[in-house]
């Protein structure tokens, strides 16, 4: 393996980890805090116990997520550091802003778990609301350098050099409200089915507790109304990078000639030498109408990129069809959730509607991988688009394969601490109500 893929790996390994624990500790403290909410409206113990059940999870992930955090950090300057030479005094902003959200956070979580019985009970509430705002905070602003890296501006490149520099206009670029919205979006739906389906598989063999019940209703709640918004935000992130990236949208779509009435691809394997798509369905026209609002647009195709220039076609359109599949499957189970709470609630706590939560345990973790991977490989062949090549920024230093083996052995490691400690953590919440 030579070096330019082994640090391709490594930070694919890395963000691909990272990005399920912060996903995590962003979105949940806003479902400890509605279960809190519940709780002093209600009075009913359940819904205290499940705040408190949840926090434990937030703490965890949000101390492993800092781990992971940092591991990036660093293996931003070591990997990447002609990158960093460059992009550093741009979008350094956004990166401090991010740290000081970052403190704010966890200021906020000390307060809410050694805060019960010492503060306001209202005070202590808000204290559970600040930090899932701080975390959608933090979130919005490494989002926006990574918007920065697909929509370069707030400087000018003179002789290899970026001058003129301005942080607001880098940090406010053009990717990056599509994106933060698309991600943090993605981010709540993921969490609220995972955490709705682990609480459905429990239900299926305790299926008079009240306390997974209420857990579920909350989880999934957040879940569905993000899935069914996520359609919209993927249009309007569709458009936008139909205008500031046309060989991302070609490579999603496979489109290899640039046409008007440009078909949208559903599934097919795109072979890039022969320039055709094999086993896919074409629907025409559709293409134009999600980049450009009108069938008969002009789709640009990658006929019209520099071979050199073009992304992966095979991997960016397979990572964008399971986006697309993962995220239709969710806001289908979203409407029927949405529509047996307004109409068949009983239906809510049958096997058959259990199991389908506990089978989708998984699938929005999945759709927000496979989305980053399309905004990630849908940017290559440039670190910074357009300005910088992935293969320019390298280290000269050799033998990248084995800090790869590492940082993998350490984030395995992380995630069966993570695993070990939600069953422990689950496993005694569970007894303890059994027992209560």
């Amino acid at each position: 393996m030579d070096d330019f893929l082994a640090a391709r790996l490594q930070m694919a390994v890395s963000l691909g980890f990272h990005i399920i624990y912060a996903s995590i500790g962003m979105t949940m403290p806003f479902f400890m805090f509605v279960a809190e909410l519940k709780w002093l409206k209600t009075g009913k113990d359940v819904y205290l116990q499940l705040a408190k059940a949840w926090s434990k999870g937030v703490a965890i992930f949000f101390a492993i997520g800092a781990v992971s955090g940092t591991v990036l950090s660093f293996e931003l300057g070591l990997l990447w550091p002609e990158f960093m030479k460059h992009a550093g005094p741009i979008i350094g902003m956004p990166f401090s802003w991010e740290g000081a959200a970052f403190f704010i956070e966890a200021i906020a979580l000390g307060l809410f778990l050694y805060g019960w019985k010492r503060l306001n009970k209202w005070v202590h509430l808000g204290s559970g609301l600040l930090i899932g705002i701080a975390g959608v905070t933090s979130g919005f602003f490494v989002i926006a350098a990574n918007g920065w890296m697909n929509s370069p501006e707030g400087f000018e490149w003179i002789n290899g050099r970026a001058v003129n520099i301005d942080p607001f206009d880098a940090m406010f670029n053009a990717a990056w409200i599509s994106q933060s919205v698309h991600m943090i979006i993605a981010a709540f739906a993921a969490t609220g089915f995972a955490v709705a389906g682990v609480h459905g598989a429990i239900l299926l063999k305790h299926k008079e507790s009240q306390f997974h019940k209420n857990a579920l209703r909350i989880a999934l709640t957040f879940g569905a109304i993000a899935s069914l918004i996520q359609p919209l935000s993927g249009d309007y992130s569709a458009k936008d990078i139909a205008k500031r990236q046309p060989e991302k949208l070609a490579a999603m779509e496979s489109l290899f000639e640039t046409q008007e009435k440009a078909p949208l691809i559903i599934g097919g394997i795109p072979d890039a030498e022969k320039k055709e798509v094999k086993l896919g369905i074409e629907i025409p026209g559709f293409l134009s109408f999600l980049a450009f609002g009108n069938f008969n647009a002009e789709v640009k195709g990658l006929d019209q990129i520099p071979r050199e220039d073009w992304p992966p076609v095979l991997l960016t359109h397979i990572s964008f069809q399971i986006m697309v599949l993962f995220g239709m499957i969710m806001a289908a189970i979203a409407i029927l959730f949405l529509l047996f709470r307004w109409k068949w609630e009983y239906l809510l706590e049958k096997p058959w509607w259990l199991r389908i939560l506990t089978f989708a345990t998984p699938i929005g973790f999945i759709a927000l991988e496979t989305g980053w991977m399309v905004t990630e490989l849908g940017r290559q062949p440039w670190i910074i688009y357009k300005i910088m090549r992935t293969k320019d920024a390298l280290t000269p230093m050799p033998g990248i394969v084995y800090p790869l083996i590492l940082i993998s052995i350490i984030y395995l490691i992380l995630t069966f601490l993570s695993v070990y400690l939600m069953r422990r953590q689950i496993r005694y919440v569970h007894e303890k109500r059994l027992n209560s």
